[in-house]
């Protein structure tokens, strides 16, 4: 049977778990998230698509006590306690010298020439693609059964400090708490628009 390119592969179960029914949560369960489970999310998400296969994220998955309590200290009151009660927080950063692993991600041709000189252009790009992959991290969360809270309420140059001091070319793009979110924690849904609101084709 041909394949319609308008076919829906995943069950109604599976969208409602990655998108329908999925929420960001503000509390957790005391359930742990396993290392396990830390690396099938990230080898879910290494697998999207990111511009030439830069791979410019860089994640530091803040599970200890002591390093919950360092990544508390730099973010805005109130998301200080959702970094201490989840199980885990990924600081979803990005290397602005990504281009120096072009020539094994990307060996179709010389991708690392076109950012040589160009910090600028690698900062946005950096940005960009560390933003997509972030998307892809909570989605892969998701898909193993986990929930996902993300936050921008921080202090960047305080994160990258703390966690990426010994790199300054690491920088920090956004945090997600990740565990088993308490839905008691949430509030209803917010409105979301109608496609004529927002889009068209043309």
């Amino acid at each position: 049977m041909t394949k319609q390119f308008h076919d829906i592969v995943l069950s109604a179960d599976a969208l409602d778990q990655l998108f329908n029914e999925a929420r960001s949560y503000n509390g957790w369960f005391d359930k742990d998230v396993s290392d396990g489970q830390i690396q099938a999310i990230y080898d879910l998400l290494k697998m999207t698509p990111t511009s030439a296969n830069m791979q410019p994220v860089r994640i530091v998955w803040v599970k200890s006590d002591e390093a919950k309590a360092r990544l508390a200290k730099c973010v805005m009151e109130g998301n200080d306690q959702k970094v201490l009660s989840a199980p885990v927080t990924a600081i979803v950063g990005y290397d602005i010298d990504f281009h120096e692993e072009l020539p094994w991600l990307f060996p179709h041709t010389d991708a690392k020439s076109w950012f040589d000189g160009d910090e600028p252009g690698r900062k946005e790009g950096a940005f960009r693609n560390s933003s997509l992959q972030g998307a892809y991290l909570m989605l892969a969360a998701r898909a193993v059964g986990l929930d996902v809270g993300p936050m921008s309420g921080f202090d960047n140059a305080a994160v990258d400090q703390e966690f990426f001091g010994d790199n300054p070319k690491h920088k920090s793009n956004f945090i997600c708490s990740i565990g088993y979110g308490d839905p008691a924690t949430i509030f209803d849904r917010s409105p979301r628009p109608d496609f004529e609101k927002f889009n068209s084709v043309v």
